[in-house]
């Protein structure tokens, strides 16, 4: 959304594909899973009065029309892509083909997965969490409005600290909201280590992509 209260903010949008050029100009192989809240939730749709089950595919939906949006920015700036749904839309996006998105990596294209994990009641980190796994990530990057975990919301809680590093055992012990417990158990289950960083910052994740030390590391040990 950037600074507008709804939708697609393009010039956001742009911000992000040219910190995306610049990590596949060092030969990393990205995918991004992007959510839809900036269209629609499916929660929030449920209480409205929208059935759970209608609400979670409309939110699905939304995260095509971002794929859409995300993929015509990150051509714009000369870098193949290719987006896949797990919900078959064939006029606009591949299905979801786990070894046609491995080949898209080896080949230096961006793959964009939309449409959730294609199920209702999974939310979009699970969807990230299950793709990084099937693909064989070496990481997860979720970004955020803040630059890590702390103690509480920093937004909220002015005395708030940061963790550069934590144990998946010790964010459940401190019962910290990183992301939904299904996505979590399923990345500490797969040994697959997150970090949690500002996405909103120029510069964060080509610095982190190069080992700097950005945002807080959660992995088992």
């Amino acid at each position: 959304m950037g600074n507008k209260s709804y939708g697609i903010d393009p010039d956001r949008i742009q911000d992000y594909a040219k910190e995306i050029k610049l990590a596949v100009d060092k030969g990393i192989e990205i995918a991004i899973v992007i959510g839809g809240g900036n269209i629609f939730r499916g929660v929030a749709g449920a209480g409205n009065g929208i059935d759970r089950v209608q609400g979670d595919y409309m939110g699905m939906l939304a995260t095509v029309i971002n794929g859409l949006a995300l993929q015509s920015a990150i051509e714009k700036e000369g870098v193949q892509t290719r987006l896949q749904t797990a919900i078959k839309m064939e006029q606009i996006a591949e299905p979801y083909i786990k070894r046609r998105a491995v080949r898209h990596l080896e080949k230096g294209r961006v793959v964009i997965f939309s449409g959730g994990t294609g199920n209702p009641f999974f939310t979009t980190d699970t969807a990230a969490v299950l793709r990084a796994a099937e693909i064989n990530a070496d990481v997860i990057l979720k970004g955020t409005r803040v630059d890590g975990i702390y103690t509480a919301d920093p937004e909220k809680d002015s005395s708030a600290t940061k963790f550069d590093h934590i144990t998946y055992k010790e964010v459940m012990r401190k019962g910290l909201k990183i992301m939904d417990m299904t996505a979590f158990a399923l990345s500490e289950d797969n040994n697959l280590p997150i970090v949690v960083f500002d996405m909103n910052t120029p510069g964060n994740l080509i610095k982190l992509l190069s080992g700097e030390s950005i945002g807080t590391l959660v992995e088992n040990n």
